[in-house]
């Protein structure tokens, strides 16, 4: 069941909607709630979705262990959260107040995954903004400085998986993910798999120079396979880049005007 919460405008008159998406865990929901309550005042509709990993949704048994996962169950969270977006999109369409029509999604770290993700899939998703994140999960494991997301692998496996990947990619950009199987199951939940149909979209890409976690190689990848959107770089880390709020929210603002074309 979808978990999350709903900001109205006043007017309540054919509203935009914007999707929020936090990072993994609890503590990235706090960025998401303060542009939405910024973002109503602008006339969008926001809904601030609750990740499957956040701690209301996520099953006790799995609470202890969530840096551990199998990639089975990596899988289906990431499926789950992917449907997620998908049926917010279909409860914003019976809501009078809200322009079906006119749907953005904002996600951070993670919840930059799952908005990659969902917009390549869902068309209806016209304008998506990925805060501190990339594409390309096995370059973010062999380069990322944070233990928690590094693995080890020696130049041959890894070279070895890129060269897969890529190959796997080219394919999918030729005859569509659903037609393709992939080499390793992992690469259906990369939002580089994805990228190749955000293209000429309405995408924004914020960033941090010194990201622990997600390394520059692994975000410059997704942006050139998304078509090379605009993208803004903060000198900051993963977490300090919230000490630059008020400039991210006036750029999310700016940006979403000009998707739109009707906000004040």
């Amino acid at each position: 069941m979808v978990r999350g919460e709903y900001y109205q405008t006043l007017k309540a008159n054919n509203s935009p909607l914007v999707i929020l998406l936090h990072g993994f865990g609890d503590q990235i929901l706090i960025p998401c709630k303060l542009l939405a309550r910024s973002l109503v005042k602008q006339g969008y509709a926001c809904f601030v979705l609750y990740s499957i990993f956040h701690s209301s949704r996520v099953p006790e048994t799995v609470k202890s262990r969530l840096r551990q996962l199998t990639p089975e169950e990596w899988y289906e969270g990431y499926q789950i959260s992917v449907t997620d977006v998908r049926q917010v999109i279909d409860w914003a369409n019976c809501r009078p107040e809200i322009n079906g029509e006119q749907v953005a999604a904002i996600g951070i770290s993670f919840g930059g995954f799952i908005t990659a993700i969902a917009m390549g899939v869902d068309e209806r998703i016209r304008s998506g903004i990925f805060i501190i994140s990339g594409g390309n999960g096995e370059k973010i494991a062999k380069l990322s400085r944070k233990n928690t997301m590094r693995k080890t692998y020696n130049d041959i496996e890894y070279n070895n998986a890129q060269d897969s990947f890529r190959q796997y990619l080219a394919k999918v950009a030729e005859k569509g993910v659903e037609n393709v199987v992939p080499p390793k199951k992992s690469f259906l939940t990369d939002p580089l798999t994805f990228a190749h149909n955000l293209k000429g979209r309405s995408v924004l890409m914020i960033n941090s120079f010194w990201d622990e976690y997600i390394p520059r190689e692994a975000t410059l990848d997704f942006w050139e396979a998304s078509g090379r959107p605009e993208i803004v770089w903060y000198p900051a880390t993963h977490s300090t880049i919230w000490l630059w709020y008020p400039a991210i929210s006036r750029k999310i603002t700016n940006f979403l005007k000009s998707t739109f074309n009707n906000r004040r």
